[in-house]
C-alpha cells in the first residue's frame, strides 16, 4: 500500500486526456452515506465512487485481427512482480504502469481513442447524467433455499422439527421423475457479476476524484467498478424532481434541515 501511495497521479505527467464523448471509467467502491441534492435540496442516499485517473491500455478495431471496437482501461497501481508475465507485456507496449484492475469496454466507435491517454471524471461526467454501475456482488456462500430465494418455508408444528427451512418437493411423479433444469434450490450466493442501471450523479469532486452516485452499488467496500453511460433512452436529468414530502403523526410537514456551513459531506 505504501508504493500504491507513493505512485504519482497518472495524469501529473502531462498525458493525453482522452475525448469527451468517452464515457466510461474504473474505480473502486468507498461507501455509502446521505448528502443533498444541489438542485431540489432532498436528501439523497448516495454511493462513493473513487474513479480514475485510468489510462487506456490498448485499443481494438473491427479493422483490425480483433475483429470488433473495444477499449482497455486500466485502474491503480500494482507491483510489475505480481503481474502475469502476458499482461505485464501489454503494459510495456503501451507505456503504462502496472494496474490493479482491467477492464474491456465495447465500443461503436474508437474515434480518437489512443493507448496511453487519461480518463478522469472530468472528461465526460457531470451531476445530473444517469449512469450503470457494474461490478461483482457479495459472495454469501452456501446458502438455503429460504435465504437464496427468499422462500417461506414449512409450518414449524406437528412434530415437524427439522423441517422449517426445507425446500419442500422437488420432482414430479412417476410420469417424469426427475428434477427439470433451473428448479430453485440451495447453492452459492451471491459473488457474481451485476449491473445497476440509471444511477444519477448527483455530485462530483474532480480534486480527489471521488463520485456520488443515488442508489446501491453491487460489491463490497473496496470492491472494483465500472462506470459507463446508461444504455437507457434517458441519459440525463432533465428537470429536478419534487422532495419527498414527509409528514409526522399530526399530518404537519417535516422539512429536511439544511446542512451546517463547513459540515463535512
Amino acid at each position: 500500500m505504501a508504493e500504491e501511495e507513493a505512485v504519482k497521479p497518472v495524469e501529473a505527467d502531462g498525458a493525453k486526456k482522452a475525448p469527451a464523448t468517452f464515457r466510461a471509467i474504473l474505480g473502486e467502491k468507498v461507501g455509502m452515506t446521505q448528502v443533498f441534492h444541489p438542485k431540489d435540496r432532498g436528501l439523497y442516499d448516495v454511493t462513493v465512487v473513487k474513479a480514475g485517473p485510468c489510462r487506456v491500455l490498448r485499443v481494438k478495431t473491427a479493422d483490425s485481427k480483433d475483429g470488433y471496437n473495444a477499449v482497455q482501461l486500466a485502474y491503480g497501481v500494482r507491483k510489475e512482480k505480481n503481474v502475469p508475465a502476458p499482461l505485464r507485456g501489454q503494459f510495456k507496449k503501451a507505456g503504462v504502469a502496472p494496474a490493479r484492475f482491467v477492464k474491456e469496454i465495447r465500443l461503436g466507435s474508437v474515434d480518437g481513442l489512443e493507448a496511453g491517454q487519461v480518463v478522469t471524471l472530468e472528461t465526460g461526467f457531470k451531476p445530473g447524467d444517469y449512469v450503470d454501475i457494474q461490478g461483482v456482488s457479495k459472495g454469501k456462500g452456501f446458502a438455503g433455499v429460504m435465504k437464496r430465494h427468499n422462500f417461506r418455508g414449512l409450518p414449524g408444528s406437528h412434530g415437524a422439527s427439522d423441517k422449517e427451512r426445507s425446500p419442500g418437493s422437488l420432482a414430479s411423479r412417476r410420469s417424469l421423475g426427475r428434477v427439470l433444469p433451473g428448479q430453485r434450490m440451495a447453492g452459492r450466493m451471491g459473488h457474481e457479476t451485476t449491473t445497476m442501471q440509471k444511477l444519477e450523479i448527483v455530485q462530483i469532486d474532480p480534486q480527489n476524484g471521488l463520485i456520488y452516485v443515488n442508489g446501491s452499488v453491487p460489491g463490497p467496500k473496496g470492491g472494483f467498478v465500472t462506470i459507463h453511460e446508461t444504455v437507457k433512452a434517458k441519459k440525463f436529468r432533465a428537470e429536478a424532481r419534487k422532495p419527498t414530502v414527509r409528514k409526522d403523526k399530526m399530518g404537519n410537514i417535516i422539512k429536511a434541515a439544511a446542512p451546517k456551513a463547513g459540515a463535512k459531506k
